[in-house]
């Protein structure tokens, strides 16, 4: 897929599931899941252990099916090893222009957190396809409307804090897309059964098409 096709479906799926474990050993399994209740866009933190292996285990299961990206990358090494894995975009928590840089280098879509209006324009001004409002709990519905509001050309993605009860208030405030972590992929989702997880991604779908159809 092209850049541009990764991130049109990264908008029309609307949810990023972020996936952060110790260990990424039931990752395909966690991706079917999600696939299954109708969630496409995973990412993968740096901070799981195996992250970039699972990430090319899950791109030959399901690479025709899902995209998978690689998050928590803090610099531009981290990125070109993910890049070689197969990760079909980057996610980072901070503004690194070498990352950016790598990441364009290779045509790769890159989501860079930040969380003041300084950060986020010097970020997309030197090429981050999208800018990361991060950490959003902290700022809320509040902080990604004053942010949009004197740059309404950035596409923006909350992250931390959406739950199926707020991602319609995100996504229709503006938001490009959000990323759902812990209410949606938590640390005991294997032992509670990924039949649970596959419901909660239906919430999360559903919520995501109500607003998509107005």
């Amino acid at each position: 897929m092209s850049k541009y096709e990764i991130l049109q479906q990264v908008h029309q799926d609307g949810i990023i599931a972020i996936i952060r474990a110790e260990r990424a050993d039931h990752l395909v399994e966690i991706s079917k899941a999600l696939l299954e209740g109708g969630l496409r866009t995973i990412e993968v933190t740096m901070t799981t252990g195996g992250a970039l292996d699972s990430v090319q285990a899950c791109k030959k299961e399901l690479g025709a099916d899902c995209l998978f990206g690689v998050g928590s990358v803090l610099d531009a090494e981290t990125a070109r090893l993910a890049i070689l894995a197969g990760a079909d975009f980057l996610v980072t928590p901070i503004v690194s222009i070498e990352t950016i840089r790598m990441a364009n280098r290779y045509s790769v879509p890159i989501m860079m957190g930040a969380y003041t209006p300084t950060e986020a324009l010097t970020a997309w001004e030197n090429g981050a396809d999208i800018i990361k409002v991060f950490p959003s709990e902290t700022g809320g519905l509040k902080h990604l409307k004053a942010m949009r509001a004197p740059m309404p050309q950035i596409d923006f993605v909350p992250t931390g804090g959406i739950n199926v009860d707020n991602v319609a208030s995100y996504l229709q405030a503006g938001a490009f897309a959000v990323g759902v972590g812990s209410a949606l992929v938590h640390a005991n989702v294997v032992a509670d059964g990924l039949d649970k997880l596959t419901q909660q991604a239906r919430r999360f779908r559903e919520q995501v098409d109500a607003v998509r159809k107005g």
